[in-house]
């Protein structure tokens, strides 16, 4: 099984979390400058070398196929509601000043892939190189947000993450939350995002690790069931050798809404 060591227990029925078949993002602006469709084409083209047909549309509203899958970008002439974003500016790291930051928004995009039947990975990775795009070819794009996952990603940090992609590694940041909760003694963490690939949210709880071993541990967890399209049951265990067998069980969330899969570490 590659880097993890998987042992299944005798309980192997369990009802795998649906995926979502539609990808929705929205790209952040500070100015009523928008996007020009021919300049972000041309960039989908030249820097990510992805095959573009079907062009339809302007600079407000448009549709095309990227490697043929179908997307859609729009412009809303609007900033995306406060209300919307303020129960996550107090958990998001990677853009700590976004609150200030963003009371200068004056419009914001959406971005959606459409739905299909493409592997739920490969379709991400078009939405993180459209977003990309988009970020890159306009001078007023302050970041990204993506609700379903809880995250507000600055500029600068999207296209460092999404480079990635040229070395064939998974910008997992992008695509789901992890959050650390450090307490007196004991450090714990989650995820939230990760049931849009299929799996149920990961939780560690009271672990004696520190934080930052806790989120380097659950990002190697994520890149392996995410790469590798592996679903994650409770009874099972996982690791990093045949030797370390952590238990995963499945139980109400601590710091989520519903159940979760537990990490015994």
């Amino acid at each position: 099984m590659g880097l993890f060591d998987r042992f299944k227990s005798k309980n192997k029925i369990e009802k795998t979390p649906e995926k979502s078949n539609l990808i929705l993002s929205m790209p952040m602006f500070n100015s009523d400058e928008n996007y020009a469709l021919d300049k972000l084409i041309h960039d989908l083209e030249s820097y990510w070398d992805l095959k573009i047909s079907d062009i339809s549309g302007d600079d407000s509203v448009a549709t095309f196929n990227i490697n043929d899958e179908t997307v859609a970008v729009a412009i809303m002439p609007v900033p995306i509601p406060q209300s919307d974003l303020e129960g996550i500016f107090q958990y998001n790291y990677l853009w700590k000043d976004a609150s200030e930051e963003l009371k200068a928004m004056t419009n914001h995009a959406i971005v959606t892939v459409l739905s299909s039947e493409t592997d739920f990975v490969e379709r991400f990775k078009i939405v993180t190189k459209l977003n990309a795009s988009i970020l890159r070819t306009t001078t007023n794009s302050m970041g990204i947000y993506q609700g379903s996952q809880t995250l507000l990603i600055p500029k600068n940090v999207y296209l460092d993450f999404a480079d990635l992609l040229h070395q064939d590694i998974l910008p997992i940041q992008l695509w789901l939350y992890i959050g650390i909760i450090n307490q007196e003694t004991t450090s714990s963490a989650y995820t939230y995002g990760l049931k849009e690939f299929g799996n149920s949210e990961i939780e560690i709880i009271n672990s004696t690790k520190i934080g930052s071993e806790l989120y380097d541990f659950i990002h190697l967890i994520i890149d392996y069931i995410i790469g590798s399209d592996v679903v994650l049951k409770h009874g099972e265990t996982i690791g990093f050798s045949a030797e370390q067998k952590i238990k995963i069980t499945k139980s109400k969330a601590v710091y989520l809404e519903g159940d979760s899969l537990k990490l015994d570490v």
